[in-house]
């Protein structure tokens, strides 16, 4: 994540929400963890509506934070 994030907002990129970013080109990227399919795709709907509404305050997105709020 830090790596693209840090790669694509560099040299004139700009961050935007929930783990977009442009490039110093204009071009839109969404960097996401591997890991948030999964915490969104669980049956128990109350864990995937709490991980999607953490996503949504954040910029870049933090993995542990998405996973704190998936287990409520």
């Amino acid at each position: 994540m830090d790596y693209y994030w840090d790669r694509l907002t560099g040299n004139g990129g700009q961050e935007g929400q929930c783990g977009w970013v442009k490039d110093r080109y204009g071009v839109s990227w969404q960097v996401v963890p591997e890991v948030l399919a999964e915490l969104m795709s669980d049956p128990d709907p109350a864990k995937a509506a709490r991980t999607t509404q953490a996503m949504l305050a954040m910029g870049k997105l933090d993995i542990a934070a998405l996973r704190q709020a998936y287990a409520g």
